[in-house]
């Protein structure tokens, strides 16, 4: 037959989860300092540390100029990106209506600097012809000429794309985009130089010359046939084959919209038919290909993948880059600088003193109000310290959170939250006491009271702080979330520890027996409840003393038990 679990194994299967939990973060933060160099400080944000500002500059065609709602939306885009790569407490505003001014904590590092600048235009476009970029095709007086006229022409290779075909392309995969003078701009394209080349101002609806990222492929490409605009989601994985076994190699998941799903299974059930290069279908990424796949099925779901030179961050970062959108126009870094803190360490520290200060009064009052009961105040507090700095380091370590002077107020304005739940919890104790309940039932009796509330109380700040960290931005989002995580520590302190701390102290002579320095003496909270509307008197005590303790139970009685007293008298007096 199983022994019933008591209070007392209760509480130390309790605190044997705590421990277990504590361990575990020590251990993490452990391995993120000897593995990863975190270190045992969270990184500071950029009011506090200062940090690099990236000024980004448009890139428009001649004739072009940017809008205000280009550059809003931008801001947009790259504020997505730059929450997802894990950095916080960034800025991101305009310049003189032109350009855009990225400052991000600390140094950023290349992953973040390409989602900053990356445009990330993603087009879909059919392969008309592809070759090798080696030095002979590139330069293209050392290669006979692909076409009688091609040598004929004295345009420059710039202007030769915009020419118009002879007979009119029937689709985008029609040989006749190819015109004379787009075949002399593809013999004398120089791979080396894409990055000069302007491609990712191609205009859609014309054929492209590029190459692939890895400048070792050129091609001469048809027009868009499915923009970036359609993807509805973007995801990064492990590529599996046919077997559903994986390749070990990283690539990207996109999910079309509707008008993208249709329009992506129109151009792979032409292509489909189409042998050569034909049959390919290359994903164009800022004017470079960084995928030409054959098209070997007919995808009618909507959900391609693309797959090439990817590791898992760049895997990601192109991910997150078309989750949330191509950006309206194209931008090049204009310069990058380091800041300094806006704040800096002294105002940190103003702040740390005000939340000692705060620490202070709590532990006093609790001392003065509780007594030795208001050390469990002060123990719980101090679990509820170390968490929340094991938790801040690791996020800081792992998600690439960065503490401002907003968070540091999100910790100090939690002290009053960790606080009142210890105080609703103790109150209810001190109420059953005066029931006349032992303290070891009063401790089972009052949690169960004092939960509910405790649960109310945290449910309604955990979601008013999850709501500000949705709708926020900025050093707000850092108030919101050490607000959150704080929130969520409290209800672990007080069921792990606080809790089990009370059944076990019950079981103690120095608060079983109600010590006048207890803080849960019987005498000291007033007269000892007995049943309906009667009350014992406490013994040796003063008549001055029993009177008081008398009008504090009195003030404690329910309507109906007043209503039951005032019956009760007459007839009392009537008996006597």
């Amino acid at each position: 037959m199983a022994q019933r679990s008591t209070p007392v194994k209760k509480a130390w299967r309790s605190l044997s989860w705590l421990g277990v939990i504590v361990v575990a973060l020590v251990g993490f933060n452990v391995a993120g300092v000897i593995w990863q160099g975190s270190g045992w400080t969270p990184k500071l944000a950029l009011d506090l540390e200062g940090g690099t500002q990236i000024i980004l500059a448009p890139q428009l065609e001649s004739g072009q100029e940017v809008t205000s709602e280009q550059l809003d939306q931008a801001v947009s885009i790259i504020r997505q990106r730059i929450d997802a790569a894990g950095v916080s407490e960034s800025e991101i505003n305009t310049q003189g209506a032109q350009n855009i001014v990225v400052s991000i904590p600390g140094t950023p590092d290349q992953e973040t600097l390409d989602r900053i600048e990356s445009s990330a235009k993603l087009e879909f476009r059919p392969v008309l012809e592809a070759s090798a970029a080696t030095p002979a095709t590139v330069e293209g007086s050392e290669e006979p000429s692909a076409s009688p006229d091609a040598g004929e022409s004295d345009e420059p290779a710039e202007s030769a794309p915009a020419a118009t075909p002879s007979v009119s392309p029937t689709d985008a995969s029609d040989l006749n985009w190819i015109t004379p003078e787009l075949r002399e701009t593809y013999t004398n394209f120089d791979c080396a130089k894409l990055d000069d080349a302007a491609t990712n101002v191609a205009p859609a609806d014309q054929p492209l010359v590029t190459c692939d990222d890895t400048r070792s492929i050129k091609y001469i490409l048809g027009p868009v046939e499915v923009s970036g605009e359609r993807i509805s989601d973007a995801t990064h994985s492990l590529v599996s084959n046919s077997q559903g076994v994986s390749t070990g190699q990283w690539g990207v998941n996109i999910v079309f919209d509707d008008k993208g799903t249709q329009q992506f299974a129109d151009v792979t059930t032409r292509l489909y038919s189409l042998t050569g290069v034909q049959n390919q279908f290359a994903i164009v990424l800022d004017g470079a290909v960084i995928s030409a796949p054959t098209t070997n099925a007919v995808i009618t779901n909507g959900k391609p993948q693309i797959s090439g030179n990817f590791t898992q961050d760049t895997a990601k970062t192109l991910a997150d880059q078309l989750k949330f959108g191509a950006l309206p126009i194209g931008f090049e870094v204009q310069s990058i600088e380091n800041i300094s803190a806006t704040l800096g360490q002294s105002q940190l520290w103003s702040g740390l003193i005000a939340g000692v200060i705060g620490l202070v009064l709590v532990v006093v009052y609790s001392l003065f109000q509780y007594r030795a009961l208001g050390l469990v105040t002060v123990a719980s507090l101090g679990v509820a310290a170390v968490i929340v700095y094991l938790v801040i380091n690791l996020l800081s370590w792992r998600e690439g959170y960065r503490l401002s002077l907003a968070g540091v107020a999100g910790l100090i304005v939690a002290i009053g939250i960790i606080a009142d739940s210890f105080i609703v919890y103790f109150e209810r104790i001190r109420d059953e006491l005066r029931d006349g309940r032992m303290l070891g039932s009063a401790v089972e009796a009052g949690w169960k009271r004092a939960i509910r509330t405790i649960l109310a109380s945290d449910t309604v700040n955990f979601l008013a702080a999850a709501v500000l960290f949705v709708l926020a931005i900025g050093n707000v989002r850092g108030f919101a979330l050490t607000l959150g995580i704080t929130t969520l520590i409290d209800l672990l302190v007080v069921m792990l520890f606080t809790h089990p701390l009370m059944q076990l102290l019950s079981k103690t002579k120095f608060f079983g027996d109600g010590h006048p320095w207890s803080g849960l003496s019987p005498q000291a909270l007033g007269a000892v409840y007995r049943g309906r509307a009667q009350f014992r008197e406490p013994t040796g005590v003063s008549a001055a003393k029993r009177a008081a303790s008398s009008r504090e139970a009195a003030k404690r009685q329910t309507i109906a038990e007043r209503k039951a007293a005032e019956q009760s008298a007459p007839s009392r007096g009537k008996d006597s």
